[in-house]
């Protein structure tokens, strides 16, 4: 907000996007949420005059009326000074063109994802940057087994973390599925059958962490591979999930291959898939998809207060050979990072991270299976077994 006119936080409802920008709302800035019915109607009808009569304002929940977008534009072409419009969103606008086009040079987007477990714990450093500047992941606060598995059943949503139920959490996670599907998929999307999304989600989530086949996913549930990718298209905007590329040496191989699908909270993807710690604890079998979810996210929610660049991939050859996620930095670098739900590493756990190793070369930093155990331990050809609780603990 210091050097630029519009600065745009996003991430999805309920991450605390409003609660931080009422705190920087000072004097001189007027606060409009669209989530008051008056209000929305007012943007609507009249945009260009909503905008005139503000100097500086904090506009919430943008995405209900991006006819504003325009609007803001024009104000801002006339008057550049940094810092007049601070504006939520609740979904992601950029992926709609002419938005992007509007205020391209004119805007700063920020995202906001539900809270990180380093932030939970007061933690700072970055393990993305750590890792990228050769530091062995080592934490000296451990977090596995039951404690573990109570974090990834979570998620990182605030209101979620209040709770002190599991039965109080599922109870809040299945009301804000509902409330988006029936509120803001509608405002983004025109969808009218909205009938048929619950249980498409629900299906989604029983592919989390696997490459998406359109046509087989919606035939499962009647629709067809168009509809589908539509479908997907807006849960993504909606930050419910997101489509991870495959990594390739060559760039263009990359456009080609088949994305893999991952929720981007691991508490609401337990709740699609009715994940209880009872079952957890009797059977490990669907835990390892959510706690792959659950790595993903914490690792997304890196990128967003990281120093440096970096892009979350994943690597899958014709022999099924895999890494759960491959992060590149700018300068193409690469650190694969493979899941373990158990306390025990075999070899073959390291077939990926060795494939990798090899094909990347000299870009290599280093390959990390995080797994349920205690020790940091050296695996050769630098690649390192560290506990899960290495993501957000000193």
């Amino acid at each position: 907000m210091a050097d630029t006119p519009v600065v745009l936080l996003a991430g999805p409802r309920q991450a605390g996007k409003t609660t931080l920008v009422r705190q920087m709302s000072g004097a001189g800035m007027r606060y409009l949420t669209l989530d008051d019915e008056l209000t929305l109607m007012s943007a609507r009808d009249d945009p260009v005059g909503m905008i005139r009569s503000l100097d500086q304002a904090v506009i919430d929940e943008i995405q209900r009326a991006p006819q504003l977008l325009l609007a803001i534009k024009k104000s801002v072409d006339e008057d550049r000074r940094p810092g007049r419009f601070l504006l939520t969103g609740s979904a992601n606008l950029m992926a709609v063109p002419k938005v992007a086009d509007s205020l391209a040079g004119r805007m700063e987007t920020l995202l906001l994802l539900p809270l990180s477990q380093g932030e939970i714990e007061g933690q700072t450093a970055n393990w993305l940057d750590r890792v990228f500047a050769g530091q062995i992941p080592k934490s000296k606060t451990l977090a596995n087994g039951n404690n573990l598995v109570e974090r990834v059943l979570k998620g990182g949503y605030p209101e979620v973390i209040a709770r002190a139920t599991a039965r109080r959490r599922n109870t809040w996670a299945r009301q804000y599925i509902d409330a988006i599907i029936q509120r803001d998929v509608r405002d983004i999307s025109g969808i009218e059958k909205l009938d048929q999304l619950p249980r498409f989600l629900r299906a989604l989530a029983q592919t989390a962490g696997q490459m998406c086949n359109y046509t087989q996913l919606g035939g499962q549930v009647g629709l067809d591979s168009k509809t589908t990718s539509k479908y997907i298209s807006v849960f993504e905007q909606m930050y419910l999930l997101k489509r991870v590329d495959v990594w390739a040496r060559n760039r263009l191989n990359r456009v080609v291959k088949t994305p893999k699908l991952q929720f981007i909270d691991s508490g609401l993807l337990a709740t699609l898939l009715e994940l209880t710690s009872d079952e957890v604890q009797q059977n490990r079998t669907r835990f390892g998809n959510v706690l792959e979810t659950f790595v993903f996210s914490e690792l997304l929610k890196a990128t967003t207060t990281a120093e440096n660049e970096y892009a979350l991939m994943y690597y899958r050859d014709a022999d099924k050979v895999e890494v759960d996620v491959v992060i590149e930095n700018a300068a193409e670098q690469l650190v694969g990072v493979e899941v373990k739900a158990t306390a025990t590493v075999k070899e073959s756990d390291l077939r990926g991270l060795r494939k990798l190793s090899t094909l990347a070369g000299a870009k290599f930093k280093m390959g990390v299976l995080l797994y349920d155990g205690d020790e940091t331990m050296p695996l050769g050809d630098n690649i390192w077994a560290a506990p899960l609780s290495t993501l957000w603990g000193k």
